[in-house]
């Protein structure tokens, strides 16, 4: 392990009974950046937050914070918090009680409880709210002060479960860019779980796409999306329309369309069978009569932006395309 090297899984492995749900998995997450576990339900992400919180043990394996194996080690000495996608907030404390709780059980006198906590809700655009409860702020409040009860005590690790599940769209994003701008400023080594690549993607340095308990691929947002290692990947992150075709001199061939690969050179792509995915936003609409391949509209939907229409390509597959919805 190297000195940037900050939280190191080793060979985990999990299982209950005879279920293996974390098969042999290596992750290494560097100082100071947030990563997000991303993947189907069931994939084992969330398995893998709970046992670097020491909610779970693994069957085998270690795992590292900072150079120390906290393989063994309780949640109360692994120096980590938690924001919960429930928040977990005591309803019959003040918004500031409950925010300097876990410096109250670490024995932090009054007067520099009261400074921290002022310092939090600070952090999270809640100042002065110390002597409101729990019932007289909005659910997106409540997800800040979940997250100033962490930030107050300065964790080495910051894990997120789920957090915005329980937020409409608009608060979902505003949190997103919350939670990002504070994990940069701050430093705080993170570990984020979402089912929502948008989320994944807005918050993270990078991605890990996880399936039947492994790691499929790990890298910032836009090399998942425009590189995926797999077909899985492929299908996984956002929209693709996948065919069969041959490739040969940078060109695919699928069913008598001719496709430059932009790339082929780049990645030396042998010649012969390949799978082609195209992207919706990567097919243009051209006025009739254009040298353009000729399709028929199937289908439109108005999604706002874009307007998402299936083309019928009469090669044997349909073709997803995004435009603008001037046309709809």
């Amino acid at each position: 392990m190297s000195n940037n090297d900050f939280l190191v899984l080793k060979n985990i492995t999990k299982a209950f009974g005879k279920a293996v749900v974390i098969d042999n998995l290596d992750l290494t997450i560097k100082r100071g950046t947030m990563v997000t576990l991303l993947g189907p339900s069931g994939c084992g992400k969330t398995t893998v937050l709970r046992l670097v919180a020491g909610l779970e043990n693994p069957t085998s394996g270690q795992i590292f914070i900072d150079g120390e194996d906290v393989t063994k080690s309780s949640i109360q000495n692994r120096d980590i918090c938690i924001v919960f996608q429930s928040y977990a907030l005591f309803p019959h404390m003040s918004i500031g009680d409950n925010v300097g709780y876990g410096l109250k059980m670490q024995g932090i006198g009054k007067e520099e409880r009261a400074q921290r906590v002022k310092e939090a809700l600070e952090l999270v655009d809640l100042a002065g709210f110390e002597d409101r409860f729990v019932d007289q702020i909005s659910g997106g409040q409540q997800q800040r002060v979940a997250l100033a009860r962490a930030l107050v005590l300065k964790p080495k690790v910051l894990l997120f479960d789920e957090p915005l599940s329980n937020l409409d769209a608009n608060l979902r994003r505003s949190m997103r860019e919350k939670i990002r701008e504070l994990q940069q400023r701050l430093g705080i080594t993170s570990l984020y779980v979402t089912h929502d690549q948008t989320e994944a993607f807005a918050v993270s340095d990078e991605v890990i796409v996880m399936n039947k308990g492994k790691i499929m691929q790990k890298a910032p947002a836009k090399e998942l999306y425009l590189r995926p290692n797999s077909l899985f990947l492929a299908n996984f992150m956002g929209e693709s329309s996948i065919f069969d075709g041959k490739l040969e001199n940078g060109v695919a061939d699928i069913n008598g369309y001719s496709v430059p690969l932009k790339d082929a050179a780049q990645f030396n792509l042998p010649d012969g069978e390949c799978l082609v995915g195209i992207r919706p936003e990567a097919i243009y609409l051209a006025a009739e009569g254009s040298d353009a391949q000729r399709c028929e509209i199937k289908s439109a939907v108005y999604m706002g932006q874009p307007l998402g229409k299936w083309l019928q390509t009469g090669r044997g597959k349909d073709l997803l395309v995004n435009c603008k919805p001037e046309g709809f």
